[in-house]
């Protein structure tokens, strides 16, 4: 008996017809994910008054004080700084230029002695000096950005250390130097307990401000280990050269805009 075939009503499932229709209209929507959470840009670190007391937190931008600590790179800013400091004044004389006469001090042949020409020659005495010091001006470079980046590394490596400390009402203060020595003391003692991590006192401190500040100036002068610079002049050096750094609030703010300077 002859087989019969079977045939089925339904449609079978390709995969062309799994596919997505084709318009613009007909795309699946994207799947809406949730909100990120705001992120946290900023460091707190404590303020204190002109009296060394606490008065609040200040805010320090990340991007400025969390850098990746380049060691190299503040090697090589700290030797063009130290290098740039230097004043090479050592200076001799050399055969042409001492005193002396210029005739032959005796005849080529007979003497039974050295011939010579000249009394100014460097193997008598008073004579010129062979290859000298001779005065110079010697002078590094390093791009702007290099410098740029140097600092904010060494003020992240400040911040990692928790060696800042913000401080409030300095254009108040009167100039006098037992405010600001008391001032450092109040303010070593509370962040430090008067010692470091080698059980030492605080030896040096640098206030950095927005601009020259003649009253914090004459106020630290005669304060040994205490110092104040504007923020247009402070660099990887002088930040890593104090134990304690301490910041204002306008200070701050003029880091981001910060433009270094040529050394001369």
């Amino acid at each position: 008996m002859p087989i019969k075939k079977v045939t089925s009503n339904k449609k079978k499932v390709t995969g062309s017809s799994l596919r997505a229709p084709k318009g613009r209209g007909n795309l699946p929507r994207k799947i809406a994910s949730s909100p990120k959470a705001p992120r946290n840009d900023k460091f707190s670190i404590p303020v204190y008054s002109l009296a060394g007391r606490a008065s609040g937190t200040l805010g320090l931008p990340k991007e400025i004080f969390a850098k990746l600590v380049n060691k190299k790179l503040l090697a090589q800013a700290i030797r063009v700084y130290t290098t740039n400091q230097k004043n090479l004044t050592a200076s001799t004389k050399t055969r042409g230029e001492v005193e002396g006469s210029t005739a032959k001090i005796w005849r080529q042949k007979g003497t039974g002695r050295a011939r010579h020409g000249s009394v100014r020659a460097p193997i008598f005495v008073g004579g010129g000096i062979v290859f000298g010091p001779k005065s110079r001006k010697i002078r590094l470079d390093l791009p702007k950005k290099m410098k740029k980046t140097a600092l904010y590394c060494a003020l992240s490596s400040k911040m990692a250390d928790k060696s800042i400390v913000g401080l409030t009402g300095l254009k108040k203060a009167s100039g006098k130097t037992k405010e600001m020595a008391k001032l450092m003391y109040l303010v070593s003692s509370i962040k430090y307990q008067g010692k470091d991590k080698k059980n030492k006192r605080i030896t040096s401190a640098l206030i950095v401000t927005p601009e020259k500040m003649d009253n914090v100036v004459r106020g630290i002068r005669n304060i040994p280990g205490v110092s104040s610079l504007p923020v247009n002049l402070i660099n990887a050096y002088e930040v890593l050269n104090h134990d304690l750094l301490l910041v204002t609030k306008d200070a701050v703010d003029k880091l981001s805009n910060l433009k270094i300077k040529e050394q001369k």
